[in-house]
């Protein structure tokens, strides 16, 4: 006898009357599950305006397709946020960019990237089009100069023909 959803009722049904559930459940055996090295480990993202605030007062390290920013994070892991504001283009060409971003920081940052510590991405306008090598080597390099702490020096913020403040 067949169910309105076309199955054998007598076949299916359990003794208490209830229909049985046929899914299959899949349970990775031991031999699937690879375990990961340190260097592998997932990354987490930053998502708080705070984090990218304090990340801000760290170390900068500018190239031609982004700046990078480094700065410890007491303990919380390697951390990666991508920021990229709308001077840089349409909204489609700054998803491209942060795609792209995202793909770079998800190979460099485990092997390269600082214990500890946030990055942050900041992308310009000659990151649109950059060649992924290009971007990857350059991240390489930022990731190089941040270890050996040799940030490049802040831009001033302030008006010209202005003294700074005291």
């Amino acid at each position: 006898m067949l169910d309105l959803k076309g199955r054998n009722s007598t076949e299916d049904a359990r003794p208490d009357g209830r229909a049985q559930n046929k899914r299959l459940r899949y349970t990775a055996s031991v031999t699937e599950t690879a375990t990961q090295p340190l260097s592998t480990q997932p990354l987490s993202t930053m998502r708080k305006r705070a984090d990218f605030l304090a990340a801000n007062r760290g170390l900068r390290v500018a190239r031609p397709g982004f700046v990078l920013l480094a700065h410890p994070n007491k303990g919380a892991g390697k951390r990666f946020g991508i920021t990229i504001t709308k001077k840089v283009g349409n909204a489609v060409v700054r998803n491209r960019m942060k795609r792209r971003f995202r793909e770079l920081l998800r190979d460099a940052l485990p092997a390269e990237g600082l214990a500890d510590h946030d990055h942050v991405l900041i992308g310009r306008d000659q990151g649109i089009e950059r060649d992924f090598t290009a971007l990857r080597s350059e991240l390489s390099a930022a990731l190089e100069r941040a270890r050996n702490g040799k940030g490049d020096p802040r831009r001033g913020r302030g008006r010209p023909g202005k003294r700074p403040r005291k």
